[in-house]
């Protein structure tokens, strides 16, 4: 048991966004088109939340051209690289299926204002501004390369 619990810490992502159900997310997404490769943008609202440690995933759903579409996200994958979250959503729910059923308008969410979320963008912010530090910052490796 602790085997396979020390095996997905280390095959799994340090750090995963807080994401919750009704959210409104973007998640960057890592295709490849014959031998290239670029990030394509999915923007939806999270359905649900399934699983946990290395096999958790999000269903996000968007509708693309009058036509709904729903997408599975297992989070540590190394095609997900990275997950923006734009909007809080407010909901009671643990599964968002009913969305499913509603056309335009109908299907937005309500949003979480107010200053727990204000909190959560500015950790978020300061923990984006660190992680590109830390990658900006030259390694050991690379000082002593250049001395």
């Amino acid at each position: 048991m602790h085997l396979i619990q020390e095996l997905d810490r280390e095959s799994g992502k340090k750090r995963l966004p807080t994401v919750n159900v009704g959210d409104t997310v973007k998640v960057h997404y890592l295709i490849r088109e014959g031998e290239k490769e670029r990030v394509q943008l999915f923007i939806g609202t999270v359905l649900r939340i399934q699983g946990r440690g290395i096999n958790k995933n999000i269903t996000v759903r968007r509708i693309v051209q009058g036509e709904g579409v729903e997408r599975i996200f297992p989070l540590h994958n190394p095609r997900v690289q990275d997950i923006e979250v734009s909007r809080r959503g407010v909901i009671r729910r643990s599964r968002l299926y009913y969305l499913r059923d509603r056309v335009g308008k109908k299907t937005r969410v309500k949003e979480r204002l107010g200053e727990k979320v204000r909190r959560e963008r500015e950790l978020e912010k300061a923990m984006r501004a660190q992680a590109e530090a830390e990658a900006a910052a030259p390694t050991q490796e690379e000082t002593v390369e250049a001395s």
